[in-house]
Parts: C-alpha cells; structure tokens; sequence
C-alpha cells in the first residue's frame, strides 16, 4: 500500500492565511452588509508599474512572431535579468555579485521553501519568533522539526530564536549547535531591521561554525535608514556562508505576476560541494524557469523610467504605514516596524489574545489583520498590519480600528 509522508499529518490546523480566510469569509457571509478592509495578508494594491506592463506587452508582441517566439527558457532566468540584478540591486551598493550566482524564479515564498532539498534533513534548524511560517512548515514537511507541542506552540527539534520587546525584536545567537539560521529584514512579520554590526556577528559566527544563513530580504527595499544594509552580501565574510532571497513581489507589484530571484555566491560550499551547483541542479530538475514575458517585466523594473515608478510606489506604501503606525500610537497601542518595513507590529491592548483581538477588530471595527500568534509562540499578544492596501481604505481602517479601542 502508498504510504504518505506523515509529517505532513503534524503540521497543526490549517495555514495560517488560510484559517484568517476561512473566518473572515465566515464572518463576510453573515454579514454581507458590513464592508471589511483588509490590512492582514499582505498583497499589494498599486498596479504594475507602467514602464512593467510596456516591457510585457512588447514582449507579448515578440511571442507572436516566428523569430521573437520564446519556448522553454533557461532555468536560472535570462541573462538580460540576471545581468541587470547583478548590475542595480548588488554593484550599484558596492557589492560584487555574478550574473551566475543569480536564480530567477516564481516567488522568493517559493525559494525559501524549496531551499531544504539541498539540504540533509539531520541539520538543526534555527527561526526567528515570530516567524514567517513557511520557514516552519517547510522543515516540518521534509521531518528536520521533529513533532510539534500543542502545548509549547514549538516543534521539537527547531531551534526557536524569541524576537520580544525586550531585545528590540533581534534574535540573539543561539548558544545551542545549529546548521541552518533563517533570517529577514525588514523582518516579516515585526518590521524590525537588523544593523551592520548585528549581521556581522551572524557572518562570522556562521563561518566558524560551518552553519549557513538563510536571508530573506524580500522587503530591503522599504528601508529609508541609509545605515541599515540592504543585503547580507554587503556583510565581509558572507559570500561563504549566506544565500539570500529576494523578490518582485511587494516591492514591484509582482504578487500576482510572480518573480523573485536567490544568490547563491560561488564561494559558499559545504562538504566539499558547491551549494550554487547543488541548487542549480535542483532547479533543473523540477523547474522550467519563469515566462519570458515576466522576466522582460521585471527587467523593466531597473530601466530609468521603471526604478522612478517602483519608488513612487514604496513611497505610497510607506506612507500607509506611517498612517497605521501614527494612528495605533496616538490610540494606546504599543507600535514598532512601518519606518523601514512596510509591517507594522502592534501590541494587543489589555493582555488581550492575539485570535481575540483579531476577532475583535474583525466584528466591530470590520478591519482584517493578521493575529501575531500565527507566527509563533512569541507572536502572541500581538497583531500584524500590512501597509499594502488603497490609501483612503488605510485611513478609514485606522479610524475604525481608534473608535473601538
């Protein structure tokens, strides 16, 4: 008889974006007179940049021709992109990344996810908590968590790195052994960043411990602090021990268009093997590259008139985030992220729950947000909201969210 993989049987409940789905439809179907805004999961609002959506209807054009027609592409995207990402997201900051150390994709959720194959499934994983769940439930799936305890809100096997108040929501360096350390900032979901110092010290204690950092920067480019990195790579030392991931998605418009990219430097190999020739071959073998349309689309994004649009758009975005952020302050509410992250973490009023406080807002304020235990056990007691939604609706959700509390 088949067997299954039964570590998928020990992921609790359901997602957690599927569960804030299921109650807000609930909820949306009993009271089909309310009219909810959402600030919870975090898609974005703002079209395609103009200078995207020219790129893609050209290249729509050139598919229609014999001599312009693109079939299978190469897996780890065209040169034309990957030249251009080397170009403006890494030389331009002083940081010497390869064409041939870039991997375009359909989503940096996706990368973070599939980055486990190459990995051995004995290495001891560390998170951050609160965590984005994919990090958690990834490694669940491939059995590297162990069980998880209902009790705890933990899995037994991951090393949990609590991102609280008291340590301004940056994980400290574990003192138990650890082989993989997934790390993002702008962090999702605390809007907390990390200094040059902090990712210095997680550099060099990676490279004497021989463990690999897992970078997620898919937001880097909220950051308005010109002394925050954007890159791990801007850090000496991390070309051996770093693989970052980063994508089109927020920063673009790209949710819907799917691209994102991961550097993986020449440099970095463990066991005596090239872990850019291992996650190339992986690549290779279960994935056939992202459409040339969309790769021509987020070329766009790095030509003169693309780059203008795409800050006119984070602007956009963090001007919401001050808007949420400003009005929960002026409310009574705890506020940290939404400067250099377009996530701004709040603080439940009363010791409240983070489901009651969800539901809470949910009912009486008909606002969606995303409860912060979803992220883990020391997400609890918080609530996430996103700067993602229509400037006027951000407005209206913060008047609504003040007037209950």
């Amino acid at each position: 008889m088949v067997r299954i993989n039964a570590n998928f049987n020990k992921l609790p409940g359901s997602y957690l974006f599927s569960e804030i789905a299921r109650r807000v439809a609930a909820y949306g179907e009993a009271n089909p007179d309310r009219t909810l805004i959402r600030l919870g999961i975090g898609d974005v609002t703002r079209p395609l940049p103009a200078a995207v959506t020219a790129a893609m209807h050209k290249a729509v054009d050139e598919m229609a021709t014999a001599q312009g027609f693109h079939g299978y592409g190469p897996e780890q995207g065209y040169d034309f992109l990957r030249q251009a990402i080397a170009q403006h997201d890494y030389k331009a900051r002083g940081v010497d990344i390869q064409p041939n150390e870039i991997f375009v994709s359909d989503g940096a959720k996706s990368d973070c996810g599939n980055i486990g194959d190459i990995f051995g499934t004995d290495n001891v994983v560390a998170v951050c908590d609160p965590v984005y769940p994919v990090y958690v439930d990834t490694n669940a799936m491939a059995g590297r968590a162990g069980d998880y305890d209902a009790a705890t809100g933990r899995w037994t096997n991951l090393i949990y790195m609590p991102c609280v108040a008291a340590n301004g929501f940056s994980p400290a360096i574990p003192a138990e052994k650890v082989d993989l350390i997934y790390l993002c900032f702008p962090n999702n979901p605390t809007g907390a960043v990390a200094t040059r110092a902090q990712l210095k010290a997680w550099v060099d204690h990676a490279n004497a411990t021989g463990a690999v950092i897992l970078y997620d920067s898919a937001y880097e480019a909220f950051i308005t602090d010109p002394a925050i990195p954007h890159s791990i790579f801007e850090i000496e030392g991390a070309r051996t021990c770093a693989i970052e991931f980063r994508s089109f998605s927020k920063t673009a418009g790209f949710t819907g268009t799917r691209c994102a990219y991961t550097v993986i430097p020449k440099e970095l190999e463990r066991e005596g093997t090239s872990l850019n020739s291992l996650w190339n071959r992986r690549q290779c073998t279960k994935f056939n590259g992202v459409p040339y349309v969309v790769q021509r689309g987020a070329e766009a994004v790095y030509r003169p008139e693309g780059r203008a649009q795409v800050r006119e758009t984070i602007q956009y975005y963090l001007n919401n985030a001050k808007i949420i952020r400003d009005g929960l302050a002026a409310a009574g509410l705890t506020v940290s992220g939404g400067e250099n992250s377009p996530y701004i973490w709040a603080a439940t009023p009363d010791g409240m729950g983070s489901w009651d406080f969800f539901d809470k807002l949910l009912r009486e304020a008909n606002v969606v947000t995303t409860p912060g235990a979803g992220f883990g056990p020391s997400g609890e007691g918080y609530i996430r909201l996103t700067a993602f939604g229509e400037a006027e609706a951000t407005r209206q959700a913060v008047e609504r969210i003040k007037a209950v509390l």
